[in-house]
């Protein structure tokens, strides 16, 4: 049974920055397409960045520039580094991930029912 925990959210200042993890068990991570979503209130969840089985990356237009996704096949965790951090990147952040082969591109406006596994979730918040 595939796990996901997300960890690494917090308060912080704008302009200000944090590291988000996502601990994957029961699996191998490098056969995954994985991704990081976010949903903040009253709004839909949308897509922040993806990594696809190849390492190719894709990432949100209002994110580029600002946040990073990688991935260690190693530990098996997936981070998403984000900088210069904006009061509108408040939201709930979950990761996800796939065994299927989606792209990058694909996976980041993938529906939720498109990935087979999801975590917690974690909350960010950023004050002005």
């Amino acid at each position: 049974q595939v796990q996901l925990v997300e960890s690494g959210g917090g308060s912080v200042q704008a302009g200000g920055s944090l590291r988000l993890s996502c601990a994957a068990s029961g699996y191998t991570g490098r056969s995954y397409v994985m991704g990081w979503f976010r949903q903040a209130p009253g709004k839909e969840r949308e897509g922040v960045a993806a990594i696809d089985r190849r390492g190719s990356t894709s990432y949100a237009d209002s994110v580029k520039g600002r946040f990073t996704i990688s991935r260690d096949n190693a530990k098996n965790t997936l981070y998403l580094q984000m900088n210069s951090l904006k009061p509108e990147d408040t939201a709930m952040y979950s990761c996800a991930a796939d065994l299927g082969g989606m792209t990058a591109i694909q996976a980041l406006g993938a529906l939720e029912g498109d990935f087979g596994y999801w975590g917690q979730g974690t909350q960010v918040t950023v004050s002005s």
